[in-house]
C-alpha cells in the first residue's frame, strides 16, 4: 500500500498535528483529560472504549509528549495520565473544534456548551490574531506563505496561490 505522506507533509504543521490528534479516540480523550479525567479506568468508562484501543492511544499520548504517565499507587503500581504543558496547549483547539461543531446546531440540538465558569454564560470561541484581534476565518485577509526553513516544494505551493486578484480570488 502507497503511503499517504507527501514530502511537504513532512514539513507541514498542519500534517504534522493531525498526526498527533487526528485520530477519533485521541481527541476523545484528550477532551476528557481536559475535564480532569486521569485514570486509565475513567477513560474507559466515559468513552466506552476498548483496553487494547486505550492502551495503544494512551501510549502514543505518552510518547507524544501530550500526557505524561504517573504513578498514583504502589501496591498494586497503578498509573494515571496528566496533561503535559504541550497537552494543555491543545484546549483551545480542541475548543474550538467543539464550537465548529456546535455551530452546525440549533442552540436546542447542542448537548455541551462552553461557558464563563464565573458567571455561567454561554461564550462563543473565535481564533484571533494576537496582535490585532481580528479574527482568522476570512480567508481573503490571511493566508499560508513558505516560512523561513520552508523547502523548495512548500515555496512551489505557496508561491504560486498567496497572490490574490483585487477581487480577492487566487492568482495563479
Amino acid at each position: 500500500m502507497a503511503s499517504r505522506i507527501r514530502a511537504e507533509d513532512l514539513e507541514c504543521p498542519l500534517s504534522t498535528t493531525v498526526q498527533h490528534v487526528g485520530e477519533w479516540w485521541t481527541l476523545l480523550i484528550l477532551h476528557d483529560a481536559f475535564d480532569g479525567y486521569t485514570r486509565f479506568d475513567q477513560f474507559q468508562e466515559n468513552l466506552g472504549i476498548s483496553t487494547s484501543m486505550l492502551t495503544a492511544r494512551l501510549k502514543t499520548l505518552v510518547a507524544d509528549g501530550l500526557l505524561e504517565r504517573r504513578p498514583y499507587q504502589t501496591n498494586p503500581v497503578r498509573y494515571e495520565y496528566v496533561l503535559t504543558n504541550l497537552g494543555r496547549s491543545l484546549r483551545p483547539v480542541i475548543i474550538t473544534l467543539a464550537a465548529w461543531g456546535n455551530s452546525r446546531l440549533t442552540p436546542e440540538q447542542r448537548s455541551m456548551i462552553l461557558v464563563d465558569a464565573a458567571s455561567g454564560d454561554e461564550v462563543e470561541p473565535v481564533v484571533v490574531d494576537a496582535k490585532t484581534g481580528r479574527r482568522l476565518d476570512d480567508s481573503h485577509a490571511y493566508v499560508f506563505t513558505a516560512g523561513p526553513s520552508a523547502s523548495s516544494a512548500m515555496h512551489a505551493r505557496y508561491d504560486r496561490t498567496t497572490a490574490t486578484t483585487p477581487d480577492g480570488a487566487i492568482a495563479t
